[in-house]
């Protein structure tokens, strides 16, 4: 059997991917990075809140994030500086995420 033309395999991979988002929307399903960015801010303000050497906890969790981010090829200063400005993103004390409309009550979405 031969292989199919790449644009079909494309066309296909679309369809395919839509499915899986409307899917997942439909079960209210978290995305990997949904988790991460709740583990992370969650990360943060609770050191912030609870530990008096929050700074030193911060630069290790920093240092350790960077490093990771490093061995991917990503720019060390560019890695701090987006950790620190999320940092103080997350130190209002304020929930900074956006409401996800998309699962709110009247998105057609089973409650069940």
């Amino acid at each position: 059997m031969a292989r199919k033309p790449k644009k079909q395999r494309n066309a296909e991979q679309v369809v395919r991917q839509k499915r899986v988002r409307d899917a997942a929307r439909k079960k209210r399903r978290p995305s990997r990075d949904d988790i991460a960015r709740m583990f992370l801010w969650q990360m943060i303000a609770g050191v912030q809140g609870k530990r008096p050497d929050a700074r030193t906890v911060l630069d290790k969790m920093r240092d350790e994030i960077v490093e990771g981010l490093e061995q991917q090829g990503f720019d060390v200063r560019e890695s701090e500086d987006v950790f620190e400005a999320l940092v103080d993103k997350y130190s209002n004390g304020l929930f900074p995420f956006r409401p996800k409309w998309h699962l709110g009550p009247d998105s057609g979405s089973d409650q069940s």
